[in-house]
């Protein structure tokens, strides 16, 4: 097919690299504008944007696609579908209907759940014992065209923000492919009114863990937020990320260390913090840590 790909971060990468390898002309690659980045804060182009390059192809960085001229130059394109992922703009009515056959988006949830901006990550605080890809066919609602193929992958324990994104990034770019390759075998499916969840955008202050928490729950933040950007907690008077914990039995007042090997006391049972990383340095086990920065029993975290 020829095919128009819009996406900006690493999980739409991911696809974009699967549909060239299948052998579909991208006839354009539309991301969001370099950001400044890094300790000089210079401009630094998206991941897509970046492969997009490397392989050759035409790339497109506008910041709306409100303007008649983009959507008179998207038209021209003349294309015969659209894939979008994780691109970060509002596509208009007239950009949804230019490409033959529609646009398709490559949506990290089992919809009709968790519709919106930050589904991998509301999926695992909320505890959901599995998520996934849904292809869909896109309209002018938020994620609520028709449903036209799913894979399913489970959340576990282990299972971390970081792990669930780049195993549907890999799953969302094979599904991709696999519709694009027969679109006829999969007829599409209107979602259903029930179940319908909204993914929040993820907001800074949920990093900060709030000890007033079951040990399960902040177990999930934790977790949700590992690797990057990390959920963090004050210890010692310094902001420290909590990379991994593991519930435990305890009890005591919330936010208090249980021990010499931090397990702290939550709203409900404790948390043993395994893997920490304080201000400037690099993640270790909270066991090598405290070897030369202890945090005695009776210490109150924030």
């Amino acid at each position: 097919m020829r095919l128009a790909f819009m996406g900006t971060p690493v999980f739409a990468a991911v696809a974009l690299q699967a549909l060239i390898d299948a052998g579909h002309e991208i006839a354009a690659v539309y991301a969001q504008p370099a950001r400044p980045a890094g300790r000089g804060q210079k401009p630094q182009p998206s991941p897509v944007e970046s492969l997009a390059r490397q392989h050759g192809l035409p790339v497109f960085t506008p910041v709306s696609l409100k303007a008649p001229e983009e959507q008179a130059a998207f038209a021209a394109l003349n294309l015969d579908a659209a894939v979008v992922a994780a691109y970060g703009l509002i596509l208009p009515r007239a950009v949804l209907a230019a490409p033959k056959h529609g646009c398709f988006n490559i949506h990290g949830s089992l919809l009709p759940r968790w519709r919106g901006a930050a589904p991998i990550q509301r999926a695992i605080l909320a505890g959901d014992a599995e998520t996934g890809i849904t292809i869909m066919q896109m309209e002018a609602g938020l994620d609520t065209g028709p449903m036209l193929l799913k894979g399913v992958l489970p959340i576990t324990a282990e299972t971390t923000g970081g792990s669930l994104h780049d195993a549907l990034a890999d799953l969302g770019a094979r599904l991709m492919v696999q519709y694009l390759a027969d679109p006829a075998a999969y007829p599409p499916e209107v979602q259903p009114e029930a179940g319908v969840t909204y993914a929040a955008k993820i907001d800074k202050a949920e990093l900060k863990l709030d000890w007033s928490l079951p040990a399960v729950q902040l177990d999930r933040v934790i977790r949700t937020f590992a690797p990057k950007p990390g959920a963090w907690a004050e210890i010692n008077g310094e902001r420290v990320k909590v990379l991994a914990a593991v519930p435990v039995p305890g009890s005591g007042v919330p936010g208090t260390a249980l021990d010499d090997a931090v397990t702290i006391a939550t709203g409900e049972g404790a948390l043993r913090l395994t893997h920490l990383q304080r201000p400037g340095k690099g993640p270790v086990a909270a066991a090598d840590l405290l070897r030369g920065w202890p945090v005695p029993a009776g210490t109150l975290l924030h």
